[in-house]
């Protein structure tokens, strides 16, 4: 069997899951996600997908929705089997766990079986002033933990709103309390370190609580 092959139904149904969070995961950070993508069922997965396929099949990309002309903006998923290997590619070949279309891409989500290697972490790290690299396993994502009934709204600022917000309050955004960007749902959202996110949640007497987290 080729490597990435997936020919087993419990396989089959994880992937789906996965993607169904990703497609979801990418809505909620601004991408154009249409409907049907979002209500797509495992048996429509299946129609499209085979009833055996490569996790390398299952690449998405997605454009933001307020500036679909900006390739800069563009997010791709891969689905790999692979962790990394151990040694640079050979001259002139992209990096196995990297999509193709590279020179169109600056951001990427790279959704693993295996924890990376330690050459692989060193790699994606000198990417970082061409591409910018998020990395999930595949178990981070079979479910959604937006949905969980104990994670509250969150709304990412824009650097206008962040700049009304310090200004109506005669902060620097160091005083707002923090949230590290390692946390589950900073990572869920793609936040960067020096955004401003708001955090709804449900109050018994004044009916929401809003609070402010600065990301670190």
């Amino acid at each position: 069997m080729s490597a990435g092959l997936v020919t087993d139904e419990v396989t089959m149904g994880r992937l789906y899951r996965i993607r169904r969070t990703v497609m979801q995961m990418l809505r909620d950070r601004g991408y154009l996600v249409v409907e049907h993508e979002l209500a797509t069922t495992r048996r429509d997965f299946l129609r499209k997908f085979g009833e055996s396929f490569h996790r390398e099949d299952l690449l998405i990309n997605k454009y933001k929705k307020n500036d679909p002309s900006d390739q800069v903006s563009l997010s791709s998923a891969q689905f790999s089997t692979r962790s990394c290997p151990n040694t640079p590619p050979p001259p002139g070949q992209l990096h196995p766990l990297l999509p193709a279309a590279l020179d169109r891409i600056r951001q990427a989500v790279l959704v693993l079986q295996q924890n990376l290697t330690p050459f692989a972490k060193s790699f994606l790290i000198e990417l970082e002033p061409k591409i910018h690299l998020e990395v999930f396993q595949e178990a981070e994502l079979l479910i959604n933990i937006k949905e969980h009934v104990l994670v509250p709204e969150h709304q990412v600022l824009t650097n206008e709103e962040k700049k009304t917000l310090l200004e109506r309050y005669t902060l620097k955004e160091t005083q707002l309390p923090r949230i590290q960007i390692t946390d589950p749902i900073a990572r869920y959202y793609g936040l960067r370190r020096g955004q401003v996110v708001k955090i709804i949640r449900p109050s018994e007497t004044a009916g929401r609580y809003v609070t402010y987290r600065y990301v670190v």
